[in-house]
């Protein structure tokens, strides 16, 4: 008999949802732009549901969530930290990771992986807005373009712009004063990119980086940002189009980890 599993990810800026077959098969992905404190949290999770014909959580053989809003579940039996279930989704996806450079809505970390894919050290970067997906938001918005542009614009670029400040407030207004001195916004873009790029660089080179490197997190499906964080680092990132489910796909898999232990 199938053992169906669920790993729910509340961050600050969106909701994910991932149902597991036999901790071997994704067979339900699910992700919602809002977080902890929406109703992002419930509309993930049933949509994750109706992927495999279900109705409720009281259906799956076990779940578990982790992320920023985890403990506001209370529908959901297992909390996890976010650590060790983005250690456990990398080493599901990629099993050479040695390192994961993961950035959030709201923080930014990187972990070092063993052989076996337990956890051996992390640095974490939860105090600032810089080096985060909110400061790549914020300027966004100055710019008045889509978060999806960024990679585009990225490519575009033809001039090295230096954005000095590491604050957010101080680079929303350095931006400003680039645009009225006629910079191009690809070449700001690219820019931001180089900026986030050496705050996040910095964290990974204090936890010791080691191939194979991956990169998790909505960020990661900007290409853009990959290619800046790999300039930093002098390594090749690898990414996956489950990068932004990491921690929910560790989530399940735990789920599945404790279904199993339960039955022993």
């Amino acid at each position: 008999m199938s053992k169906f599993t669920m790993g729910v990810d509340v961050g600050s800026t969106a909701s994910k949802c991932v149902i597991i077959k036999d901790g071997e098969e994704i067979v339900a992905t699910s992700v919602v732009p809002v977080g902890t404190g929406t109703s992002g949290p419930a509309r993930v999770m049933k949509g994750a549901l109706e992927q495999v014909g279900l109705t409720s959580i009281d259906e799956l053989d076990g779940a578990v969530a982790t992320g920023y809003g985890r403990n506001s579940l209370k529908e959901v039996p297992e909390q996890m930290s976010e650590l060790s279930c983005h250690a456990k989704g990398a080493y599901f996806l990629f099993p050479r990771v040695r390192t994961i450079i993961d950035i959030g809505g709201q923080d930014s970390k990187a972990l070092k992986l063993s052989d076996n894919g337990m956890l051996e050290n992390f640095v974490m970067n939860d105090k600032c807005a810089a080096g985060t997906g909110r400061f790549l938001d914020v300027i966004a918005k100055v710019l008045e373009i889509g978060l999806e542009d960024l990679e585009k614009l990225d490519e575009q670029s033809t001039k090295e712009l230096t954005i000095s400040s590491t604050c957010t407030v101080f680079a929303e207004s350095e931006v400003i004063s680039q645009l009225a001195s006629g910079a191009k916004i690809p070449d700001i873009v690219k820019g931001i990119h180089t900026a986030i790029a050496s705050r996040v660089g910095s964290l990974a080179k204090r936890v010791g980086i080691q191939d194979d490197v991956i990169m998790t997190g909505g960020v990661a499906l900007n290409k853009g940002m990959v290619r800046a964080l790999e300039r930093n680092i002098g390594f090749k990132i690898h990414t996956s189009e489950y990068c932004q489910l990491n921690g929910a796909i560790g989530a399940a898999l735990f789920a599945y980890q404790k279904c199993i232990q339960a039955e022993k």
